[in-house]
């Protein structure tokens, strides 16, 4: 069958169309243009979508011998940047790389794999899923420390049953030899590390050019809610952050929750940090969430361990959770994704119950 492929110039994308290749099917190879200028010079591999990767896509496409197309996704990207710095505005840590996953890749890309005639959309991503029915079934891949499940967890069903991820079965060190074996001049370029619109990899820059009102200098109180300091920015803070809070304590002292409205920092212990309750909006469920949380999990963010839930409870457009033991960096904005086993059970928007 023909299968658009993902193309964004690493050795996970380009493994997964050389086996997509291999297995007889007509690949198409496509890049993402974000329309992101990049102010300075970068080390090849330290970010993605970059001009260097898009080269690098399109040389691994000749050598496979596959059409290739650069398509410009600057708008749908623009939609994605007003929606992260919008998050910080309101006091939110939002996570770009799971709305990209939902919105252009599953998105914006599948339109325009429809349009191609093509039956599947494959990427690099490290997951495992299949259709069963009318349902399909997300799981985390073979290689656990490479796992990216979370990050597709708010895709929706009726997408991820046009997906594959070819190297879902396979681990970091597999594909590399697979395409040091190929002669993929990629085969051991450095992961990227950065999100891919803020170049500088320092996620305030962005911020300060975009809403500089988001860094004007306010007060770190303690849980009492004494004063112990002075910050330069709510935006510049997320839940859970220890260095670079401009305070001196005799003791660690970590971000415990801000408040954009106020312009507050708290600040506190690390056992303050740690939630038994949590909820979950704009759930959106693979499977049935009804009853009890035995045997279920939460992770509250890409690469954290997740931590054992003892009840779930549908209500409105989410579910209150209840965490055992208690976790930590329960953040609002970001993604909770539910597990059962390995498989995903549902994912949705945190926030503090």
């Amino acid at each position: 069958m023909r299968v658009v492929v993902a193309m964004s110039g690493g050795v996970d994308s380009s493994v997964s169309a050389l086996r997509l290749k291999e297995a007889g099917h007509d690949v198409v190879g496509v890049f993402l243009r974000n329309g992101v200028t990049e102010p300075r010079a970068r080390g090849r591999g330290h970010g993605c979508c970059g001009v260097a990767d898009a080269l690098d896509a399109e040389e691994v496409a000749g050598l496979l011998g596959i059409p290739f197309y650069a398509l410009d996704e600057s708008a749908a990207f623009e939609r994605i940047v007003a929606g992260f710095v919008g998050a910080y505005a309101r006091g939110e840590t939002p996570n770009p790389c799971v709305e990209c996953n939902r919105e252009l890749k599953f998105g914006e890309l599948l339109r325009f794999a429809k349009a191609l005639g093509a039956e599947g959309l494959a990427t690099g991503h490290y997951a495992r899923c299949e259709a069963r029915g009318d349902a399909v079934v997300l799981r985390r891949a073979r290689d656990r420390a490479k796992d990216q499940s979370y990050v597709l967890a708010t895709v929706a069903p009726a997408a991820l049953k046009r997906a594959h991820f070819p190297v879902g079965e396979l681990t970091k060190e597999e594909v590399r030899d697979t395409a040091r074996r190929a002669g993929l001049p990629v085969h051991a370029k450095p992961e990227s590390q950065e999100i891919c619109f803020v170049p500088t990899g320092d996620y305030r820059d962005l911020l300060r050019e975009r809403r500089p009102d988001l860094f004007r200098a306010g007060p770190v109180r303690d849980g009492s809610g004494a004063l112990v300091g002075e910050h330069g920015g709510v935006a510049g803070f997320t839940v859970g952050q220890r260095k670079g809070l401009g305070v001196a304590f005799g003791a660690p002292r970590y971000v415990v929750a801000t408040d954009a409205a106020t312009n507050i920092v708290v600040v506190g212990e690390r056992r303050e940090l740690l939630r038994q309750r949590c909820r979950l909006r704009d759930a959106r469920w693979f499977a049935s969430a009804a009853g009890g949380g035995g045997g279920r999990s939460l992770q509250v963010r890409a690469h954290h361990e997740p931590v054992g839930l003892a009840d779930l409870a549908l209500v409105d457009d989410g579910a209150e959770l209840t965490i055992s033991p208690p976790g930590e960096a329960i953040t609002p904005g970001q993604i909770g994704v539910v597990y059962e086993g390995e498989r995903v059970l549902g994912a949705g928007l945190l926030s503090i119950a």
